[in-house]
């Protein structure tokens, strides 16, 4: 690949995902065929799980044309679509001047929402991983008769006969 020319413009998370997949990122499990640098790999680990993942050049092209009419700084642009937030909340941190230069931000917030694609849902680590409750408000193991440890210290509750 040649530079055409240096330091041109800013890049988005996608664009960023995009050159390390190109460069062999997503190929190589053992990551050590692939011409990567063990940084590029912490920055690709840490693109694939943000929405730069399930977005394209597309939506990004998309969403630059139809955020004009907002008279957005390039920056603030890059941010959205880096950031991808989906409320007014996280409009507010990315644009200068948010409340002065907007009356509603619900619209910007709409069109992010409606034209980039949202980040990959996290799975469930195993230590958050709870028992469903039944209508009755237990646990399934308690609605099956199976005693359970209480959280605090795991010594048997009083009354039981534990």
């Amino acid at each position: 690949m040649k530079i055409l020319a240096a330091n041109a413009g800013t890049l988005t998370n996608f664009e960023v995902l995009d050159f390390l997949r190109s460069k062999g990122a997503a190929k190589d499990p053992t990551r050590v065929l692939a011409s990567v640098a063990p940084s590029e790999y912490k920055v690709y680990d840490y693109l694939v799980k943000t929405a730069a993942c399930n977005q394209t050049k597309e939506n990004i092209k998309e969403f630059s044309e139809r955020c004009k009419k907002f008279d957005l700084a390039k920056a603030e642009v890059l941010n959205i679509i880096n950031m991808r937030p989906s409320s007014a909340v996280g409009v507010y941190p990315i644009i200068e001047q948010c409340a002065h230069r907007f009356e509603d931000v619900e619209e910007l917030v709409e069109l992010v929402t409606t034209t980039l694609p949202p980040p990959p849902t996290q799975p469930e680590s195993e230590g958050e991983k709870t028992q469903p409750e039944s209508e009755g408000g237990e646990t399934q193991a308690e609605s099956k008769g199976e005693k359970t440890q209480p959280e605090s210290g795991g010594k048997p509750e009083e009354g039981t006969d534990e």
